[in-house]
């Protein structure tokens, strides 16, 4: 079960001096599963490239990037501070996006989640149906590189499906919780499914973990 400290993503990527100053520096998270476990939905090929140098490079990027960006802080040079803002929400989006996608995926995931999970869908959506071809409608229509992300919506307790661009953060573009991510960055599935976007989601509902989403909207909701 998820905390309640899991179901909240930092709007702001850039920490404060002191915390810049203090913490240790980002890591790669370890997947729960083998590189071929999600076969033949997600070849391994894919998933080793995926994480260890796709993932891995938003976590580098993002460590040289706040290490320059604590530097400048310290010598209160506000141009530099500017300058890396970009590659701030960009590795730090991609970082936290992966964090969540790869526990969203599971080899025992697939078919319909339960429980309060499934009832909150149909009641906003309609139907399990329904949410399943609007979240891959939204996802096949990202235009270049993005995200499709099932989100919860605080304020009106409600879930809500959006899009975001390259590896804008959910919430700090929406201000959704993010529950659901399916990544649709070609690397995510070129090497498999070539540049048939469709089919890449198509299967990828084969391998979702519904008892993490599960466990992040349970953790969200109340």
């Amino acid at each position: 079960m998820l905390s309640r400290a899991a179901c909240s993503t930092s709007r702001r990527l850039v920490p404060a001096l002191s915390v810049l100053g203090s913490r240790q520096k980002h890591s790669l998270p370890d997947l729960p599963y083998d590189y071929g476990a999600l076969e033949p939905h997600i070849n391994a090929q894919i998933m080793q490239l995926h994480h260890s140098k796709h993932h891995a490079a938003y976590v580098n990027n993002l460590n040289v990037a706040e290490e320059k960006y604590r530097e400048a802080l310290e010598k209160g040079d506000v141009t530099a501070q500017i300058a890396l803002q970009p590659a701030l929400k960009f590795n730090g989006g991609g970082h936290i996006n992966h964090s969540i996608f790869w526990t969203n995926l599971s080899p025992n995931g697939g078919g319909e989640p339960k429980g309060e999970l499934l009832e909150a869908i149909k009641r906003d959506f309609g139907s399990f149906a329904k949410f399943k071809e609007k979240l891959t409608a939204v996802s096949v229509g990202v235009q270049g590189s993005g995200w499709g992300w099932l989100g919860f919506n605080k304020e009106q307790g409600r879930l809500q499906i959006a899009a975001c661009s390259n590896q804008d953060p959910l919430q700090g573009t929406t201000g959704l919780i993010p529950l659901l991510g399916i990544d649709v960055w070609e690397h995510a599935y070129y090497l498999q499914y070539k540049n048939v976007r469709p089919d890449y989601l198509k299967a990828i509902w084969n391998v979702i973990n519904w008892e993490n989403v599960t466990a992040r909207y349970t953790a969200c909701s109340k």
